[in-house]
């Protein structure tokens, strides 16, 4: 048995899955930042033993636990070395809950781990060669090659959302303090941004008629013949596409699979992204290459990470 852990800023959820990544149970509870990395790492190895022993199973036969963190780290160490979101620096988790917890212990971030947790179990099972977006709040990543997580000599391969693409005169800065990255336009927070942006110009949109916009409501709006949404949707869709066609021709996947909050609008936005990279895509990069939504949800995290250990 392998143990999953997706460890948020809220909450710590922890998931029990077997060899072949079927999720056999999860747990959630408080992470308790505010507190401290101790305190939190505690509660990690408390809800790590809570569901084992609430299971048919016994801890001596869980072989490993991985956990999936959002920050900078040094991944062969299993060292954080900030994470924004937790408030930590240069803690070295990999150690801490080893010590705690008497298992071997891999950590990866969070986008990796949800990449990986699709590859094993969800829409990119039996294919060997993938890449993952997340697109959420930003936008995430994770590269599969052959079965396996692509992290780069320090971690930082798969950070779709800063491939720098989008024309100087176009661009605004992205939250990494880099301008022009596909974050700025394919994330939740940049749909909404152009939205605003439209509706500020003056544009004859129903978008104008709202006063908390979402990512959702431009969805929404661009369903019902919305000609501002739609130019906003098609640009987030061109751009997550035209960074598709740079990544096939330097891993060449065999498919993409879009998850996060963002690929909930289906099929207006799926269209798009096929079509526009039918278009952008070189032709021999493209053969055989699909375009899906992930199919895990939520639970992508804690399968993925439970996956680290035999799969990274």
């Amino acid at each position: 048995m392998y143990l999953g852990v997706d460890l948020g800023g809220t909450a710590i959820k922890v998931g029990l899955c077997d060899a072949e990544g079927n999720l056999l149970s999860t747990y959630e509870g408080p992470t308790g930042t505010e507190h401290g990395s101790d305190v939190v790492l505690e509660n990690i190895a408390q809800y790590a033993r809570k569901i084992v022993s609430d299971s048919a199973y016994t801890w001596e036969q869980v072989a490993g636990i991985g956990a999936g963190i959002a920050g900078f780290m040094d991944i062969p160490e299993g060292f954080i070395k900030l994470s924004p979101n937790l408030g930590w620096r240069n803690v070295p988790v990999k150690r801490i809950l080893e010590e705690k917890l008497g298992k071997p212990v891999k950590i990866d971030n969070d986008a990796n781990v949800a990449a990986l947790g699709e590859a094993w179990a969800g829409a990119g099972k039996n294919i060997p060669n993938l890449v993952c977006y997340t697109l959420g709040t930003g936008v995430g990543g994770g590269i599969i090659v052959n079965g396996r997580i692509y992290q780069g000599f320090n971690g930082m391969a798969g950070e779709l959302g800063h491939i720098p693409l989008v024309p100087d005169l176009e661009a605004v800065v992205c939250g990494c303090g880099k301008k022009g990255c596909l974050e700025t336009v394919s994330s939740a927070t940049g749909i909404v941004r152009m939205a605003k942006e439209a509706v500020e110009r003056g544009e004859h949109t129903s978008l104008a008629l709202i006063e908390q916009l979402a990512a959702k409501d431009v969805f929404d709006a661009a369903k019902t013949g919305d000609e501002t949404a739609g130019r906003i949707i098609n640009r987030a869709a061109l751009y997550i596409a035209r960074s598709m066609a740079i990544v096939s021709v330097i891993v060449n996947p065999q498919r993409f699979v879009v998850g996060g909050g963002v690929s909930k609008a289906g099929d207006i936005l799926f269209d798009a992204i096929r079509s526009y990279y039918r278009e952008c895509a070189q032709e021999t990069s493209q053969e055989g290459v699909d375009i899906v939504p992930a199919i895990l949800g939520n639970d992508a995290g804690v399968v993925g990470a439970a996956g680290l250990n035999l799969r990274s």
